[in-house]
């Protein structure tokens, strides 16, 4: 099947967050338990799968780890499910990185965890603050609803652009509708962060104007000419498309 939007300069309503609320425990829990796991004479309760945090500054999170060995990551107020990938760190740490293989938390044996950010480097410790929703992206069941998905990306990404942009998805099965819309409003986000850095960045992303959405078997974000080629590998979940961060790189690519 074959979805195409054209942004054209008017006004659009931006894309709702889904909304995140976290249940009140009655007891503490140590991180340490959360994402190691404890001895089962040590537990008093079930372990949520599924985590807010507070961070020492900045915003609140959910990290969500029911979906086996990936692990979902989402600030309240942004659209976007982080991907992050698991790694062995020293001392025993996990390491969860996201798909440009940039650390984004850390976590201790001794419970620790930290928030990595563009704002802090260096990292800050996150508070857990009790259970939340599992992390997936909004289901789309019909053609027309992924046309609005498309309409409300292709908007976001015009104005920062600055121009028109096409986006354009063929021969996908259904089951990969959710998946595309979710993929395209991250090629929004990723406009925007383009835009966000100034002059010179506005200046890159008014080369383009088409977006385009093929399968494969990984994914991967790229830029030749006026067009933006985001493949999707939808048998990979959330995993299977990529990051706004990592197509704000290809956008900057020369």
């Amino acid at each position: 099947m074959s979805f195409v939007s054209r942004f054209a300069g008017c006004a659009w309503g931006a894309l709702a967050a889904t909304a995140l609320a976290a249940s009140a425990v009655a007891q503490p829990m140590s991180l340490r338990d959360h994402l190691f796991g404890a001895p089962q004479d040590e537990r008093n309760f079930a372990t949520p799968d599924v985590a807010r945090f507070v961070p020492e500054a900045g915003e609140p999170f959910v990290l969500d780890r029911s979906a086996g060995r990936e692990v979902y990551m989402k600030f309240e107020a942004s659209p976007e499910i982080w991907a992050l990938n698991p790694t062995p760190g020293p001392r025993g740490d996990v390491i969860y990185k996201d798909d440009m293989g940039e650390p984004i938390l850390r976590a201790t044996r001794l419970g620790g965890l930290t928030l990595f950010t563009p704002d802090r480097p260096e990292g800050m410790a996150a508070a857990y603050m009790g259970q939340g929703p599992a992390l997936r992206p909004p289901p789309v069941f019909s053609a027309s609803a992924l046309l609005q998905s498309f309409t409300q990306a292709s908007g976001r990404a015009g104005r920062a652009a600055g121009r028109s942009l096409l986006f354009q998805a063929e021969n996908f099965p259904p089951g990969a509708a959710a998946l595309i819309a979710d993929a395209a409003t991250l090629v929004g986000e990723a406009f925007v962060e383009v835009a966000a850095t100034g002059d010179r960045g506005r200046r890159q992303l008014a080369r383009f104007g088409k977006v385009r959405f093929d399968l494969g078997r990984n994914p991967v974000a790229e830029a030749k000419g006026d067009t933006v080629k985001i493949t999707i590998a939808p048998e990979r979940g959330l995993a299977g498309r990529p990051s706004s961060h990592r197509i704000a790189a290809a956008l900057t690519k020369r």
